[in-house]
Order: structure tokens, then sequence, then C-alpha cells
């Protein structure tokens, strides 16, 4: 990214973007551990591994935002670029970047992954104008379809990785 990082929190009608703070650590573990969250992803990891191996704080990273509600952690939206040696990176020519996010399943349903997303893709292009982003679901994800949809996301390619097939779609640059 060519935005110096981390960049001041983002705050939108409900909620605040930020890196992530020691307070955190248990709202990442729960996000991580969890069955519902980890359906698309390749499963939950186990808890007892993520309580023994996460850093206390919480790593901060460039691109890692925390979603936050009332000072509480929802979520995360991760602004990442593609890694090429991942099966899952294909097209790597149509977007450097790739949007993430995972929200605890008690926080689904009210439109805060539409409202973080789209407070973090501002912030993307306001620091990288011009540059393309990807998202990449299950097709089966059809929660995350529709959110891409909103999001101005387009359908690039379908393939299969992971033991599923797979959505990519590109953002374009503004």
């Amino acid at each position: 990214m060519t935005a110096a990082w981390p960049p001041p929190p983002i705050h939108t009608e409900r909620l605040v973007l930020r890196e992530p703070e020691p307070q955190d650590r248990t709202a990442i573990i729960d996000l991580l551990a969890s069955p519902d969250v980890g359906t698309y992803i390749g499963g939950p990891q186990p808890r007892d591994e993520l309580e023994r191996t996460m850093p206390d704080p919480p790593r901060r990273r460039p691109g890692l935002f925390v979603v936050a509600l009332d000072g509480a952690m929802i979520g995360t939206v991760t602004l990442d670029p593609r890694d090429p040696e991942r099966p899952d990176q294909i097209r790597l020519d149509l977007a450097r970047y790739e949007l993430g996010y995972l929200f605890l399943p008690h926080s689904w349903g009210r439109g805060y992954a539409t409202e973080a997303c789209a407070a973090a893709l501002t912030w993307f292009a306001t620091a990288n104008p011009g540059e393309p982003i990807a998202l990449s679901t299950q097709t089966a994800n059809t929660q995350s379809l529709r959110l891409a949809e909103k999001l101005g996301f387009t359908e690039a390619a379908r393939y299969e990785a992971f033991n599923a097939n797979q959505w990519l779609g590109i953002r374009p640059g503004s």
C-alpha cells in the first residue's frame, strides 16, 4: 500500500475502524474459533491453540482494521496484498490487493459489514488512487456474494480452490 500505516481511526455512523488493541484479544480468539465464522474459510481454528499462540496484545499489521461498535470489537476488515503463491490467487493482473472481512455472529444481519467495508474501501481509494481491489469468497456464501454486489464488485472469475467453488470479484479503482 502506498499510504502510511496506520491511518487515524475511521469513524462511520455507528462504527470505528482502528488498529487492534489489547482488549481485543478475547474477541479475536472468539472470531477465529467460531464454527459459524469458519463455515466458508476452512473451519474454526482450535480455541486452545489460539489461546496459547495469540499475542497479547494482538499483533498489528498494515491492512488490518478492527471494527468496533461502542468500543467493543465485532469484527475485522483487511486490505491485503494478494499472494501469487496461494492457489486461490488467480488473475493477479486484475488487482494487487484484496478485501477481507470477518464478523462475530452476534453482529450479523445489521449492516455492520457493509458499513465497515465501505469505509475501508473509501480509505483505500483515497490512499491508492486508481488501484482496483479484489474480493474472493465461496460461491456457497450467498451473504458474502450479496455484500460484494452492494460494495460494487463484479464477477471476474469462478474457480475451484480449497475443495470449494470460489468467486472472484473486482472493484475498479477510482
